[in-house]
């Protein structure tokens, strides 16, 4: 994986300063929430256009998996900084992980169900009787929270939903497992329809347009470690060069999209899916500079706690971001 420690010699081997800059730079580990696409094409793209080595950070960007839970991470010690939801993130402080917010990208929610048309799906209420996919480790919340609302159960019957846990694939749709599906618009209602479906024989609802989205792509770092004002300055100077190569990455998706695909090891994308890509993520990054919006936070909490006899959270959150990091980063 090209990152940050590649662009840091070679700027440090051209000013002949290899030895004494290297020991000066600061290191920043960064895990991702899922493997290397254009959904975190800002990280890299800070990385490659020399962002990070900018404000004298050497950044190791860490991809993630299915096998990968960015809050056991960074729990274990794995890693500074990393990127979670926050129903994952605030469900793991409520129960003893100290995650704090310091900086928040994704402005708005990708995150939908997609169902075939011919089940006859026009509007939420008829998700009553039907089979839907839902991801979990962590990402179940939001889907939970807005059944909740509803009033519908997920322990199946006529008048609940039958929950089926997806893979984090699209196979439920095309082999007729389940009428809906989850999927981001930045991926997987792409791949439904490269697998040859039309899109005018499905049916997409938004979370943001029901009203029942929830923050996606935030910053998150221990608790503790904020008591520590090297560490906290590392984070201002790691926000400030990350939110740059997140702007840069909305001005130029093509070429951010390259980045991303320069830097993915398994060579598992391809060209097409990540340059569409990159153009929706631009859509959701819009509008942020990287400060949380404390109303947004607020509606994601309200959400949260509205789980019935079992919410995600069970109370208000106290202490689950701060500003001060991109008060300082941004100015």
């Amino acid at each position: 994986m090209k990152t940050q420690t590649l662009a840091l010699v070679a700027g440090l081997l051209a000013t002949g300063g290899l030895a004494g800059a290297a020991q000066a730079a600061d290191e920043v580990v960064l895990q991702l929430k899922w493997v290397t696409q254009a959904q975190f094409a800002g990280y890299y793209v800070a990385a490659e256009k020399g962002f990070y080595e900018e404000e004298g950070l050497e950044v190791t960007i860490k991809p993630g998996g299915p096998d990968i839970a960015p809050t056991q991470v960074i729990a274990g010690g794995g890693a500074d900084v990393v990127i979670d939801w926050m129903p994952s993130a605030l469900a793991a402080r409520e129960k003893g992980l100290a995650l704090v917010n310091i900086a928040q990208p994704y402005k708005s929610s990708g995150m939908m169900l997609t169902c075939l048309k011919e089940t006859g799906i026009t509007s939420p209420e008829d998700f009553r009787g039907k089979t839907l996919g839902v991801w979990f480790y962590g990402n179940e919340y939001p889907f939970l929270s807005w059944m909740a609302t509803l009033g519908i159960p997920t322990t199946g019957g006529a008048e609940g939903v039958e929950v089926l846990k997806q893979g984090f694939n699209v196979d439920p749709l095309l082999q007729k497992q389940a009428a809906c599906i989850s999927t981001m618009t930045y991926n997987e209602y792409w791949q439904v329809i490269d697998a040859g479906i039309s899109p005018d024989d499905l049916v997409t609802f938004k979370y943001e347009d029901e009203g029942v989205a929830t923050l996606e792509d935030g910053l998150y770092v221990m608790e503790d470690n904020l008591a520590d004002p090297v560490f906290r300055e590392k984070m201002v100077k790691f926000v400030r060069a990350s939110m740059k190569g997140w702007k840069y990455a909305e001005a130029n998706p093509d070429e951010a999209a390259m980045i991303v695909l320069d830097n993915d090891e398994t060579g598992a994308q391809t060209e097409e899916h990540q340059k569409r890509m990159m153009g929706e993520v631009a859509k959701l990054t819009a509008g942020s500079e990287g400060a949380l919006d404390p109303a947004d936070y607020e509606r994601t909490v309200k959400v949260l706690l509205a789980g019935g006899s079992d919410p995600v959270i069970s109370k208000e959150p106290e202490g689950a971001y701060t500003l001060d990091i991109t008060d300082a980063a941004l100015q």
